[in-house]
C-alpha cells in the first residue's frame, strides 16, 4: 500500500483491507505503542465542503501516531476562493505534505488530485460518489460485533440515492461476499443503479428493496440509518416531505434482534431517536472511535510507517 493514494476501496485488494481490519484492531489494544509510529509526517486536510467528524478523525488519527496537521476547512479561506484549481492546489500542498485528506462536494474531485499529488491522497468524501474510510469504519465496527463481515443480513434505510456511504459500503461488501441487503428507502431515494449491478455481479450477494423499516427490521443483522441530506436536494419541499419518511425510535428497536447492531455515518437529524442512544445495538458512536482508529491504520501504512509490534506477515503486497 506504499505510496498509494485511496480514491475508492477499489483501490485496495480485498487482503489490504483485511489486512487494514487487523492493524485496527491491534491499534486499538495498543495505543502507546504506536504513537511514535508516524514521528515527524505532515497530513494535509483539505476541505473544501464543511465537516467535523471526518475532518477531526484524520487529524486526531496522524496526531495519535505522533505526526502534524496543516490545512484548511473551508474552501473559501484557500487559495480556491481566487480561482485556484483543485491540481494547482494538491501539488503545491504536495511540496509541504507527506499525505493529503481531502474532501470536496464534487464527484469526481479526489480523483483529480490523486492524479496531480506527488503525495498519497485519500479520499474523505467527493460528493454523492465515495467515502472509503467511512466504509472502513463500518467494517470494523461491524466485524466487532460480529466477528466477521460476511453470511450478514444488511438493512440500509433512508436516502439510498445519495448517501456516498451507503455506496461505498454496498459496493465493498459485494467484494467480500455472501451479504443479503435489504434496501429500505421510498421511491424518490432509491439505490441508484450502479450501485445494484455491482450487487448482482457479485455472485454471492443479493438485494430487496422495500419501504417500511418496521415490516424489515426483524431479520436484520445490522441496520445501516442515514439521514435525508438537505444539501442533496435542488427542492427544498421534496426536502421537506421525506426528512421524517424513516425514523428508529424504541418501539421499532423491541421488533429487532437482541444481537442487532445500529450504524449511522452520522451526522443525524431525527432519524434516530435519542432514547436509542443507550440502547446496547446502538454501535454509531463507537463507529466514530473506529473511524478513527482505521485512519491511522490506512495513514500509516500509505506512509509505510510500520507499526511497532505489529505482525506484518500476513501483509499482501500492493
Amino acid at each position: 500500500m506504499i505510496g498509494k493514494s485511496v480514491v475508492t476501496l477499489d483501490d485496495l485488494t480485498t487482503d489490504q483491507i483485511s489486512l487494514l481490519l487487523r492493524k485496527g484492531n491491534y491499534i486499538e489494544h495498543n495505543m502507546a505503542k504506536v504513537r511514535h509510529a508516524c514521528d515527524g509526517r505532515i497530513l494535509a486536510t483539505l476541505f473544501y465542503e464543511p465537516s467535523t467528524r471526518t475532518r477531526l478523525s484524520f487529524e486526531t488519527a496522524m496526531l495519535r501516531l505522533g505526526g502534524h496537521v496543516i490545512g484548511f476547512s473551508n474552501a473559501q479561506n484557500s487559495s480556491v476562493s481566487k480561482g485556484e484549481t483543485i491540481s494547482d492546489t494538491v501539488r503545491v500542498v504536495s511540496t509541504f505534505a507527506d499525505i493529503i485528506a481531502m474532501r470536496h462536494p464534487k464527484e469526481g474531485a479526489a480523483l483529480v488530485a490523486a492524479h496531480a499529488a506527488d503525495v498519497p491522497v485519500i479520499n474523505g468524501g467527493d460528493g454523492g460518489h465515495m467515502h472509503p474510510t467511512q466504509t472502513l469504519a463500518d467494517l470494523f465496527t461491524i466485524q466487532a460485533r460480529f466477528g466477521r463481515i460476511t453470511n450478514l443480513v444488511v438493512g440500509l434505510c433512508g436516502d439510498l440515492m445519495f448517501g456516498r456511504t451507503v455506496h461505498s459500503l454496498i459496493e465493498t461488501l459485494c467484494r467480500f461476499g455472501n451479504v443479503h441487503f435489504v434496501l429500505i428507502s421510498p421511491d424518490e431515494l432509491k439505490t441508484p443503479r450502479y450501485v445494484i449491478d455491482r450487487i448482482e455481479a457479485s455472485g454471492t450477494c443479493s438485494y430487496e428493496e422495500v419501504h417500511d423499516l418496521q415490516d424489515a427490521i426483524g431479520k436484520l443483522d445490522v441496520l445501516y440509518m442515514t439521514r435525508v441530506q438537505k444539501e442533496r436536494f435542488f427542492n427544498e419541499d421534496d426536502y421537506l416531505r421525506l426528512r421524517d419518511t424513516y425514523i428508529l425510535d424504541p418501539a421499532k428497536m423491541k421488533l429487532a434482534k437482541p444481537t442487532m447492531a445500529v450504524l449511522h455515518p452520522l451526522p443525524r437529524v431525527n432519524e434516530i431517536s435519542f432514547d436509542v442512544d443507550s440502547d446496547p445495538r446502538a454501535a454509531y458512536f463507537e463507529q466514530v472511535r473506529r473511524g478513527m482508529l482505521m485512519r491511522m491504520a490506512l495513514e500509516s501504512s500509505l506512509l509505510g510507517d510500520r507499526l511497532p509490534g505489529f505482525d506484518e506477515t500476513e501483509e499482501v503486497a500492493a
